[in-house]
């Protein structure tokens, strides 16, 4: 099947999770680009920004251009411990190679504890910034799960994004 041309707009989806680092990691917990007050980071190869790496995921599939594991695998050393921000910008940049843009995105971040809610405005404006669009095009909510999975017992953080793409 040929691919259609004149296409316009595509949605993609991204999910990613993290557990909490050990307390002594002194890890920093980073969400949305912005450190959050937290005694626990996430635990991962990069900075391990949970909502950055479903947003990158999601942008990319928008696209069709894989996933972030192809561009920015963990078995590689240039990533370890790398901030999330560069994963974004590739990311950004490759779907403007292609003639895409960002439409607007919509995430929401599953965890207990921190409590999010007042972080919010900072993440929107960070991730707006970072992405070039207006703040109206971006959505940030904070869910908890009610002490249920693993989530709920605190264990660490998952995030879904969907954002939608249109051609420049």
């Amino acid at each position: 099947m040929a691919e259609r041309t004149g296409q316009t707009t595509r949605v993609g989806i991204g999910y990613d999770v993290h557990g909490f680092a050990a307390p002594d990691a002194g890890r920093p917990l980073m969400l949305g680009g912005v450190a959050i007050p937290h005694d626990r980071g996430l635990a991962g190869h990069s900075d391990a920004d949970v909502l950055l790496h479903a947003l990158v995921d999601a942008l990319l599939g928008a696209a069709a251009l894989g996933d972030i594991g192809m561009h920015f695998p963990s078995s590689d050393p240039r990533w370890h411990d790398a901030p999330s921000h560069a994963f974004l910008a590739h990311a950004l940049g490759l779907l403007r190679e292609q003639g895409w843009e960002v439409g607007n995105v919509d995430a929401t971040v599953v965890a207990e504890q921190p409590r999010l809610s007042p972080h919010i405005p900072a993440i929107c404006a960070w991730l707006a910034e970072a992405m070039g669009v207006a703040l109206g095009q971006v959505s940030v909510k904070s869910k908890t799960t009610d002490g249920l999975g693993f989530t709920g017992r605190s264990e660490g953080i998952a995030c879904y994004v969907v954002a939608l793409i249109e051609r420049i």
